[in-house]
């Protein structure tokens, strides 16, 4: 992997929020979606950086990054990938790259809202949850697409004994700590909030906007999601089974005060 993150700008403000969004071959949404962002957090008046992960994009879109980070370089940063490493390895890279204790993450192809952002954020702090995952009540997509969508999140409630209501939103709020202690795998995004109940988070959920697609192709459909789907699932419900988290209750040194809460992992 090749990291051509623009220079880094220093600033007085740390970001309280880290927004990471995967991409390939969006070349006409990225200014669009840039826009909706920097609308919805500067009025919201959180400060706020964007992390964009171009996953070996063969349009404009490697062009599109570079004049956003030159025009607000302090907030739009980017990395791009040697190659297509997939959603979850894009999101996994992002989740290590963020500055800010809050991570939000969507989709570049303008179907999530990135003005539910700041709603989502307000209610992370207010429940006290770990993680605020979005539900698409009103999906804008093909009946296939909604129809497979609904057996597959079926499928995998049934076998990890979940009850997510919508795992495949892209739009979520959610503390970064922990998303880092997430195994990375590809698929691993579609089962985030499992993933993340197993490091102990609180999880949410709350209705959020979604839009037709109107620019690019999707990259998604039933003959690249059907079967790697199932066998992903059978390999969280055996994760599931198999996960140690230990929590400490006492040290040997004089950091004794930072004990409690403090967290290790392993799978």
């Amino acid at each position: 992997m090749r990291n051509l993150s623009a220079p880094a700008v220093t600033t007085s403000k740390t970001p309280a929020l880290s927004v990471v969004i995967p991409l390939k071959d969006e070349e006409g949404s990225v200014p669009l979606l840039a826009a909706e962002i920097e609308n919805a957090l500067d009025v919201a008046g959180i400060v706020w950086e964007a992390l964009w992960i171009d996953d070996g994009s063969r349009d404009g879109s490697l062009e599109q990054l570079r004049k956003l980070a030159r025009r607000r370089p302090a907030a739009h940063r980017w990395v791009q990938l040697a190659g297509n490493h997939g959603q979850s390895g894009a999101l996994a890279l992002g989740f290590r790259l963020a500055s800010a204790p809050v991570i939000a993450t969507l989709d570049a192809d303008l179907q999530n809202d990135p003005a539910d952002i700041p709603r989502l954020y307000a209610l992370l702090h207010e429940s006290g949850a770990g993680l605020v995952n979005g539900v698409r009540t009103h999906r804008n997509d093909s009946w296939i697409r909604r129809f497979s969508s609904r057996l597959a999140n079926g499928f995998r409630n049934w076998i990890t004994h979940e009850q997510v209501t919508d795992v495949g939103c892209s739009l979520r709020v959610f503390r970064a700590e922990p998303a880092r202690g997430v195994p990375p795998f590809r698929g691993m995004h579609r089962f985030f909030p499992t993933l993340m109940r197993l490091r102990g988070v609180a999880v949410c959920e709350v209705p959020v906007n979604h839009r037709q697609r109107q620019l690019g192709e999707t990259k998604y459909g039933i003959s690249n999601r059907l079967w790697v789907g199932i066998l992903d699932t059978f390999g969280v419900w055996w994760l599931q089974r198999r996960w140690v988290e230990t929590r400490v209750a006492a040290l040997s040194w004089e950091k004794v005060q930072e004990a409690p809460g403090g967290t290790t992992h392993g799978a």
